[in-house]
């Protein structure tokens, strides 16, 4: 048996596996080996998944790359860095289509999961609002604003305004720390304590304020700081 049987006898069993159990039963260099395989189908593929894993801390960060980041790993072909992006946004596209038409304040975890899709990976410091109506049904959602690395102005005013609008009757803030780190800082908890204040005098609600670093999340409302 040459190595070209045996890799396809290996890709074989790993789709058997993922078919039969789901991804549970894979290691992450395993679901990334898997994916690879439809855009390199004649070659072994682990050790390239193993190193994009190490590489990019994660297959997380394999995912949040950039296509230029995945551009300079060798051996890696431009159809595999198209294939992987694409997986990305299909992620971002369910997890919004998630929140439609639903009340999210009963699933919190899929407004985690929405943060997370957004914000995870982004190397600049990211606001994005979730605008609900009556029922916390999403209306909407957009950036606020994009800054530095540890830096983004954010006008509590502007965001007031987005929600008178579109009629919004609460929101969801969130932003990622680039650094890492998710804990709140004393200009995060000003920002909040301000657009509850303002957002007050509108009759609208701030439900939470949820900050995604890499090490987890903090939210406001778990903590019962709003």
């Amino acid at each position: 048996m040459d190595n070209r049987e045996l890799n396809a006898g290996h890709r074989q069993r790993l789709k058997d596996r993922f078919l039969k159990t789901g991804g549970d039963s894979l290691h992450d260099y395993e679901l990334l080996e898997l994916l690879l395989t439809y855009a390199l189908p004649r070659r072994d593929i682990k050790p390239l998944a193993k190193e994009l894993i190490k590489r990019f801390n994660g297959l997380s960060g394999v995912l949040d790359a950039s296509s230029e980041e995945l551009g300079r790993v060798k051996g890696l072909s431009p159809g595999s860095g198209i294939l992987i992006k694409l997986n990305k946004a299909l992620t971002e596209y369910y997890m919004t289509n998630e929140m439609s038409s639903r009340d999210v304040l009963s699933s919190p975890q899929t407004v985690l999961n929405f943060a997370k899709s957004k914000l995870a990976g982004q190397p600049n410091e990211v606001f994005l609002c979730i605008y609900l109506n009556t029922k916390n049904e999403v209306l909407k959602h957009s950036i606020i604003n994009q800054g530095t690395v540890d830096k983004a102005a954010v006008y509590p005013r502007r965001i007031i305004k987005e929600a008178l609008d579109c009629h919004a009757a609460g929101l969801i803030l969130m932003h990622n720390h680039p650094s890492g780190h998710c804990q709140p800082s004393p200009e995060d908890k000003a920002l909040t304590d301000s657009i509850i204040s303002v957002a007050k005098t509108m009759d609208i609600r701030l439900l939470d304020h949820i900050i995604v670093g890499r090490l987890g999340h903090y939210s406001f409302a778990e903590k019962n700081l709003i």
